[in-house]
């Protein structure tokens, strides 16, 4: 059986364009990368950094499971020498890579290892911008609005930009 999983791809360590690339080549090994949208050059979101993101958002056609690639995602992070922080205060720090499930099918999960959709989409422009050109019809399947829609509301005002 095959998935549909919309990732977010993001980068404000070291050459972040070549992060990305990176991520998308290992993101290829879990199955077909269906689609990619535009990078985008975006504020650093609820945190203090001299360097900006690069976001990218991502549709992977895949056989594992939500569980099984969210373990086979955050490898792919550790192999690019992603380092995360065990502390709750160092949740938005700076990061070579970081990719992030946005939504699996139209699956609700609430496990301790992962939350889908995403928690705070709906409050980030940096990753609805990039999803809502990738698939703007795509209907959260909690909030029951288009990535469009949510994009228009958004309540983050946060600068970004297509490269």
């Amino acid at each position: 059986m095959t998935h549909q999983a919309y990732l977010l791809l993001g980068s404000n360590l070291g050459d972040r364009e070549k992060q990305i690339k990176a991520a998308l080549v290992s993101l290829a090994s879990l199955g077909t990368v269906q689609s990619v949208s535009g990078l985008y050059r975006t504020e650093p979101w609820n945190m203090e950094a001299d360097v900006w993101f690069y976001n990218q958002a991502v549709e992977l056609i895949t056989e594992l499971d939500a569980h099984a690639l969210l373990a086979r995602i955050l490898e792919i992070e550790q192999s690019l020498g992603r380092i995360r922080s065990k502390r709750p205060d160092e949740a938005y720090t700076s990061r070579n890579i970081d990719i992030d499930m946005l939504y699996f099918d139209a699956a609700v999960i609430q496990s301790p290892q992962l939350v889908i959709p995403h928690p705070r989409i709906q409050d980030r422009r940096f990753a609805l911008a990039p999803m809502a050109e990738l698939n703007p019809g795509f209907i959260h399947p909690v909030l029951q609005q288009t990535q469009a829609a949510l994009l228009r509301v958004c309540p983050d005002e946060s600068f970004l930009e297509l490269i």
